[in-house]
This record gives structure tokens, sequence and C-alpha cells, in this order.
């Protein structure tokens, strides 16, 4: 795992379409805003697990 200290407005690229940008630091919630292609799927951890479990396997693959 590769750990990085960022301040508000200051952003990680992942390759060249993926920018993860740090908005807002409040108590103890970080909001962050990520742009990427349109066919790149964003999905928190937990919505993630929930519909691998549902369905029964160990990776999603999704449709465009």
């Amino acid at each position: 795992m590769l750990i990085l200290t960022r301040k508000i407005n200051e952003a990680i690229r992942l390759g060249e379409d993926i920018r993860i940008i740090l908005v807002q630091i409040k108590g103890g919630q970080v909001r962050l805003g990520i742009e990427c292609p349109p066919h790149v799927r964003v999905l928190r951890e937990e919505l993630y697990e929930a519909v691998r479990q549902e369905i029964g396997t160990t990776r999603l693959h999704f449709q465009i």
C-alpha cells in the first residue's frame, strides 16, 4: 500500500486518465473528487463488496 499526504485541493494521478483531488477535511471525514473516463466504474468499498457478495463472485466485471 502506498500512503500519500495531500493538502486541500491537491491531487493524485493514477495513470494518464484518473485524478483524485482532496476536496475537504471535516472532522473524521475526507471528501475526495474523482475525475476519470466514463468507462471507469467508481464504487465505495462497502457497495462493491455488497454487490460482489450478492452475485457470489470474487471479482466484478462491469459492462460498458
